[in-house]
């Protein structure tokens, strides 16, 4: 086994192992958490965790999970509670806010910066302040799949590429968009 392999390797348990520490430290304020999944740069309610619930398969980057308005804290004494509920297969977009009383079904893709304010149905991607409905995601994937065919598609995971690599997307690039794992 080459040494570039075994480096990666041994980053990748030391990145499931940070990966872990991030799970367990909300878990251990009471949000429930799924298999699968994966919480980045993310701040999720530790105060009131025990209403969150997370499923399986779930992708939650740079993004703010609130169980509480506190808004109305300082004039009655009490915040606004309600409950979050994340289905499986759930993708939360850099920069989103999943406001309390919010269920987010199966299958959804949140872009980035939408604001949830309300539910959002199974097999959907949904955008925007407020958060709406634009596809669904049977249709999103189906267009992504599509224009793989005609746009540049890169193999090599991007810890892995070679500055060569690095240099042939970045002009490849210019104008137009491609796909990386």
């Amino acid at each position: 086994m080459s040494i570039l392999k075994k480096l990666w390797i041994g980053k990748m348990a030391f990145d499931r192992s940070q990966m872990d520490n991030v799970l367990n430290r909300y878990r251990n304020t009471g949000v429930t958490i799924g298999e699968n999944v994966q919480i980045m740069n993310s701040l999720i309610d530790q105060g009131h965790g025990f209403l969150i619930d997370i499923g399986n398969n779930v992708t939650i980057t740079g993004a703010t999970i609130l169980a509480h308005d506190g808004s109305m804290k300082a004039a009655l004494g009490y915040c606004k509670v309600g409950r979050v509920i994340i289905g499986d297969d759930v993708f939360i977009g850099m920069g989103s806010y999943i406001l309390p009383n919010v269920t987010i079904g199966n299958k959804v893709i949140i872009g980035a910066g939408s604001v949830v304010t309300k539910s959002i149905p199974d097999n959907s991607v949904v955008s925007g302040n407020p958060a709406r409905v634009v596809c669904s995601y049977d249709e999103f994937i189906e267009r992504h799949r599509a224009q793989m065919e005609t746009v540049p598609v890169y193999d090599t995971y991007w810890p892995q590429k070679t500055e060569e690599e690095k240099r042939q997307m970045k002009q490849a690039l210019t104008d137009t968009f491609g796909y990386d794992p």
